[in-house]
């Protein structure tokens, strides 16, 4: 059960009315998660800008579904968990790449570093040495894509959150 209800266009405020109306011509239809947000135009503008921006990052799409997979064990967001895991798959995961991910590890030594390194940022980023950065540096990722972690963490931590927060389920709302 919802601790806070989704929003058709009809009930949403203004920006947010306009937002869904536009998801929902274009894709017929918006996500549980997307309907709710529409309770805060500013949190449904930001949500989907930052959305579509960190669509443009650099890292590799399986690799960055392994980082999110990693990030949602973590904060127990089951939704986004299963929508990672299916996004993953769609892009040539397999379970057992799911299952390392969830342990922040793959069978690609050069990934391991850089998803340690998005559930530290994610779960203690204060305790970030220059180790670890290293540790990521030294496996081929560049300093764009360190800072792109950070990006991807943000994004889950929002969706994971406020689907925990909301008490959401997977139903979409037309």
């Amino acid at each position: 059960m919802p601790r806070i209800e989704p929003l058709t266009p009809a009930e949403a405020p203004g920006k947010s009315a306009e937002l869904l109306s536009d998801i929902i011509e274009r894709r017929g239809s918006v996500g549980n998660m997307v309907a709710t947000m529409a309770h805060s135009p500013a949190l449904l503008q930001g949500y989907l800008d930052f959305s579509r921006a960190m669509k443009r990052t650099k890292l590799p799409r399986p690799l960055s579904e392994k980082i999110s997979i990693a990030l949602q064990e973590w904060i127990g967001c089951d939704v986004c968990q299963q929508a990672h895991a299916d996004a993953g798959r769609s892009v040539g995961l397999t379970e057992t790449d799911i299952t390392l991910a969830r342990q922040a590890i793959s069978t690609d030594d050069r990934e391991t570093p850089l998803l340690a390194l998005a559930v530290q940022v994610l779960t203690e980023p204060s305790a970030i040495t220059d180790d670890t950065i290293e540790a990521a540096k030294a496996a081929g990722w560049s300093d764009r894509i360190l800072a792109e972690v950070v990006g991807i963490v943000v994004l889950n931590q929002l969706t994971g959150s406020f689907n925990l927060l909301a008490g959401l389920h997977l139903t979409p709302v037309n």
